[in-house]
């Protein structure tokens, strides 16, 4: 990696890719450094292998760097996009699955290919403002070395850079789950047939009482053992009381998921039926909802959010239910948004306050409320964060101007022109006749499909 940066950008996520893949493509001297030895993050380390949303009633609404990105790995890895005109479905099924392996090794193309420089293994141990400059240690295996860069872009979802600077994050008096993916086979999980499932949650209520299994082990607060089977595990456990904001309460989180999925892996195979249970993948990392949000020049609340507001410096379009996870056995808090609704993150939220005006966040970890953020910490948000990021920070550069300075017209521009979608860009069509609204668990209805806007 050269020493002197026009942008760095550190944590290689949704937003971190997006951000530098921008910032190169648009001149600026660029680096990209990861902790982790593939990009992707959410999506590949942590197995959250279904980026979204990227439509909302029929429409899209982020486009761009993530969007291509995402639609190759669907080419390159042989799986299939949603129809996206169904926006009465669930938002689970408008996720697009990507095979993580595929899209990681295609988000490697990609950064490199802009022109970046990229650093995987690499975590920033030190940060200093001299004034004109960062100045940035990073450590790697060979031990520090020191870059400097004119403009910093904190992806790292936990806000990592922002602290190191000396500036404020906030966090909640409770914090989400975390959740570790898995896979679980040697079963039919579509019928399961053979299996007693009145049985097996007697057996369950029975294992919380000796303490063979802990009810906050799940996701799901009714029944849990169903829905976990008939998932094949997915997306189905709960690892509660885990901060993972630092590396002491990181390894706490990590050492927690991994004796949540023994004992359910234990218990499961003693059932019958169950006897040839076995792990077909699991993620190497406990996914984390939340740890940390900037104090922001602005802050996103639910209120916001869910009225669909249309900040005056909004830079990109976010879409996702409201969607808090619970650690007090009441499984999921998910409330759709309004038919027509499209909410927006400004340009405010992701600029740290009282900070210089050369170092900008990206992603979960951009200021709003717990409510907001758990619907606008999701990938496909989070790559439009990045790439409006990469944008500003770009710009600033080139114009000699603080983050907070650059003019909207251009980042809006800029982005229309590298393909991106710009907040006030997307009309909604007026509801079809009958209920409107995604139903929380399938389809309730079968409306006409509004038309739907796509880039290709």
């Amino acid at each position: 990696m050269r020493e002197e940066l026009d942008v760095l950008v550190v944590g290689g996520g949704p937003a971190g890719i997006c951000a530098a893949i921008q910032s190169a493509t648009l001149g600026a001297r660029t680096g990209l450094v990861e902790k982790n030895g593939a990009l992707g993050g959410t999506t590949t380390v942590a197995g959250v292998a279904l980026p979204g949303l990227f439509h909302a009633w029929g429409q899209q609404i982020i486009t761009g760097v993530g969007w291509r990105l995402v639609r190759e790995a669907v080419a390159v890895g042989g799986t299939t996009l949603p129809d996206f005109s169904r926006w009465d479905l669930p938002h689970y099924r408008l996720q697009v699955p990507v095979s993580a392996p595929v899209y990681a090794a295609l988000a490697d193309r990609a950064v490199v290919g802009s022109g970046a420089d990229l650093l995987l293994h690499t975590m920033v141990a030190a940060v200093s403002w001299t004034g004109s400059r960062w100045r940035v240690v990073l450590c790697g295996k060979e031990g520090l070395r020191e870059v400097s860069a004119a403009r910093v872009v904190d992806c790292t979802g936990d806000a990592d850079v922002v602290a190191l600077a000396g500036l404020p994050r906030s966090r909640n008096p409770e914090r989400q789950p975390g959740t570790l993916m898995v896979r679980f086979g040697g079963y039919d999980h579509r019928s399961l047939d053979g299996m007693d499932l009145d049985a097996l949650d007697l057996a369950y209520d029975a294992a919380l009482v000796d303490g063979t299994l802990r009810a906050d082990d799940f996701q799901s607060a009714s029944r849990p053992l169903r829905k976990l089977l008939r998932h094949r595990g997915e997306n189905a456990i709960h690892v509660t009381g885990v901060d993972g904001g630092t590396s002491r309460t990181r390894t706490e989180a990590e050492l927690a998921g991994r004796r949540a999925l023994l004992r359910i892996f234990r218990f499961l195979r003693a059932q019958p039926g169950l006897e040839r249970l076995s792990i077909e993948s699991w993620a190497v990392e406990t996914g984390i909802r939340e740890t940390y949000t900037i104090d922001g020049v602005e802050r996103v609340t639910v209120d916001d959010y869910r009225s669909g507001r249309l900040w005056d410096d909004a830079v990109s379009y976010s879409f996702y239910p409201i969607d808090v996870h619970r650690s007090d056995g009441d499984g999921i808090d998910i409330r759709p948004l309004d038919y027509g609704v499209l909410p927006t993150i400004p340009l405010g939220a992701m600029v740290p306050r009282d900070a210089p005006g050369s170092l900008l966040v990206a992603g979960r970890a951009v200021s709003g409320d717990q409510e907001a953020n758990s619907a606008y910490r999701v990938q496909a948000s989070c790559m439009a964060m990045g790439q409006a990021a990469g944008t500003v920070a770009a710009l600033s550069v080139r114009d000699g101007t603080a983050v907070r300075d650059v003019p909207l017209p251009a980042i809006h521009r800029t982005l229309r022109d590298t393909g991106a979608t710009v907040p006030g860009d997307v009309t909604v069509p007026p509801p079809p006749p009958g209920p409107a609204g995604p139903a929380p668990d399938g389809p309730s209805q079968e409306p006409p499909a509004p038309p739907v806007k796509e880039e290709t």
